[in-house]
């Protein structure tokens, strides 16, 4: 018999896949928008870090699905991704597409939500309104290394990518984004009367 009591093993956590930039903090705005949810619910998890060209043979390697389909059939993979296995070990769940995450975290684990009721048809129009507007003036911008290094393989050498700005064009590209952030903050201010000014739905968390 051992003179040590056994371990009892730590409880699982979730694992949260994440793209690296150039600095150790997150940067992808839809992979922050699940980090937030599973910081404002408080849950357990952790990040693995997957550089762009391991993306979709790392999805491929884990069972997870396709975040999406092109018009032709073919499948697209993106992150982020969650593994959950907190509530079957031997069959986690394993999701792509942050809609679809956020709605599985959400009914998952109801407590301190994030779906206030009759929000999911306003919220999904939200979502989709600052993916168009913000997040893709924004990605020329904020591209990592890593990407960059992808398209100049693709490309002649020394090229640059299409969509890579510097000089001028980054500084109105950024122009352009905070005249969209300006607009929102805007927006935003209409709640200071009912609300904190601060979330889209006065209060609550959406």
């Amino acid at each position: 018999m051992s003179r040590y009591p056994a371990r009892t093993p730590s409880p699982p956590f979730i694992t949260l896949y994440d793209v690296p930039g150039n600095t150790p903090q997150p940067w992808a705005p839809n992979i922050w928008r699940i980090r937030f949810v599973l910081n404002y619910k408080r849950l357990r998890y952790r990040t693995v870090w997957v550089d762009f060209p391991d993306v979709e043979a790392t999805m491929r390697s884990i069972g997870a699905p396709p975040s999406s389909y092109r018009s032709d059939g073919r499948p697209v993979y993106t992150l982020p991704i969650i593994v959950d296995p907190t509530r079957n070990p031997t069959k986690p769940e394993i999701l792509s597409n942050t809609n679809h995450i956020a709605e599985y975290l959400e009914a998952a684990y109801p407590a301190r939500p994030v779906f206030p009721e009759g929000s999911r048809a306003v919220q999904t129009l939200f979502v989709h309104y600052i993916q168009e507007v913000f997040a893709k003036p924004l990605l020329p911008i904020m591209l990592p290394l890593s990407h960059h290094q992808i398209q100049l393989r693709r490309g002649p050498a020394g090229a640059h990518p299409a969509s890579y700005l510097s000089g001028p064009q980054r500084e109105q590209a950024w122009q352009a984004v905070k005249e969209q952030f300006d607009f929102l903050a805007m927006i935003l201010d209409k709640n200071a009367s009912d609300g904190d000014g601060v979330v889209a739905m006065g209060r609550e968390v959406s």
